[in-house]
């Protein structure tokens, strides 16, 4: 028996998406001048905050994307208004450092054509401690520390649509109720598609929550659930057709193999940095908001569109 031809796949709009990696490059930045940068009066006691969220989360999307240090991004800062000649403050080190542990990070996204289809994923990035190759090569010389990135994308626009960070001792189950929270609940949903890990009670009792259909592998030892609980018969119709038919013919019908697009969207975050600066939890959290929301700026310039042609 001859080994079957594998598919073939053709990018479709390769000018569109060759004009959109051109413009990820470019280093026109502009600022609105109707923007708000002085944050307005809150009316409380103390001394009121000089610039606004938005302000800060500017200079810390400059931050991430060139790999700045806090003091080279207020002189960055500094040199972009003074070509855009905007007489604006800029913040010092200090303020960016303070204001990043409490920031609201806006991240912007364009909304599905249909109902959602999310995928979600976990991953791990480093917080503290040397590189892979300075570890093989000498021993690492002090203990390294990782956080847990947890992701939910949409499978059509590739937008980061949920984000969490936690300990690296968390799982990935307890984190999915959590990433679905972040969706509208006006907005419909319908299949949320994850891995193994995510085969638990009460994640399958959340995707049922929001009417949504769950896209996820039931474990090598699973058995089969009382029909008790939200999700759980959803569930039972995945192991049964998993056990008659096979896994790989389930992750065919069910479109299982999506989740590679999220595989690649954790590849792209990694490559904004393979560690963290900040050193504080409510600071690296902020960090990884701010990557998620330059990704979802670069994803919305365009993206490949590719069809089977054999």
């Amino acid at each position: 028996m001859t080994k079957p031809v594998p598919p073939t796949y053709r990018t479709t709009n390769w000018s569109e998406y060759n004009v959109a990696l051109k413009q990820r490059g470019s280093l026109r930045i502009w600022f609105d001048p109707e923007m708000e940068w002085v944050a307005a009066p809150s009316g409380r006691r103390g001394r009121p905050a000089l610039f606004s969220d938005a302000a800060i989360q500017t200079c810390l999307m400059l931050k991430a994307l060139f790999g700045l240090p806090l003091r080279q991004t207020t002189g960055l800062v500094a040199s972009l208004l003074s070509l855009a000649k905007l007489d604006w403050p800029v913040p010092d080190y200090s303020t960016l450092c303070r204001r990043q542990k409490d920031l609201t990070v806006m991240i912007p996204y364009h909304p599905s054509t249909g109902a959602l289809h999310l995928l979600i994923d976990s991953t791990g990035i480093k917080t503290m401690g040397e590189g892979e190759w300075s570890c093989r090569k000498h021993g690492a010389s002090r203990p390294r520390q990782w956080c847990k990135l947890h992701l939910g994308i949409d499978a059509e626009t590739l937008e980061v649509r949920a984000i969490e960070v936690t300990g690296s001792r968390v799982g990935d189950g307890p984190m999915l109720p959590k990433l679905l929270a972040q969706i509208p609940p006006e907005e419909p949903i319908e299949t949320v598609t994850a891995d193994g890990a995510y085969d638990t009670r009460a994640c399958h009792a959340a995707i049922a929550a929001r009417q949504a259909t769950a896209v996820i592998p039931t474990r090598r030892n699973g058995r089969p659930w009382k029909e008790t609980t939200p999700g759980a018969q959803a569930r039972n119709d995945i192991l049964r057709t998993s056990r008659r038919f096979g896994r790989a013919i389930w992750r065919n019908w069910s479109g299982y193999h999506r989740r590679s697009l999220i595989e690649a969207k954790m590849r792209c975050m990694k490559l904004l940095g393979e560690r963290l600066s900040a050193r504080t939890p409510d600071r690296q959290t902020a960090e990884l908001q701010i990557r998620a929301a330059l990704l979802n700026r670069f994803t919305a310039l365009g993206t490949p569109e590719t069809r089977r042609v054999a």
